[in-house]
């Protein structure tokens, strides 16, 4: 997806690791509207990402940026309900 690297666990997907240039260059976090707030205030170094709005974002460039990355892998390891969103239903073509 996007050349990230995602990151599934039952059967949502959770975390999108980007190693392109900004805004594309930190971990995304695949969640819905309604939890971008609780997030927000529990990582301040989450903010919408410019193009994704959808998705939260950490860029690389974060002071916490390790730190906050761990804490969402653990969130998304003991299925933190905010973090996740449904795969896409449509079916791909054959090539």
């Amino acid at each position: 997806m996007f050349g990230a690297k995602a990151a599934y666990l039952g059967g949502k997907l959770r975390l999108c690791f980007m190693a392109k240039t900004e805004p594309w260059r930190g971990v995304l976090v695949c969640t819905d509207h309604p939890f971008h707030d609780s997030l927000i205030a529990e990582f301040p170094a989450l903010s919408r990402h410019r193009v994704l709005s959808k998705w939260l974002y950490l860029p690389e460039s974060s002071d916490d940026f390790e730190r906050v990355a761990q804490r969402l892998v653990e969130l998304v390891r003991r299925r933190d309900s905010r973090i996740g969103v449904e795969g896409s239903s449509k079916k791909r073509g054959k090539i």
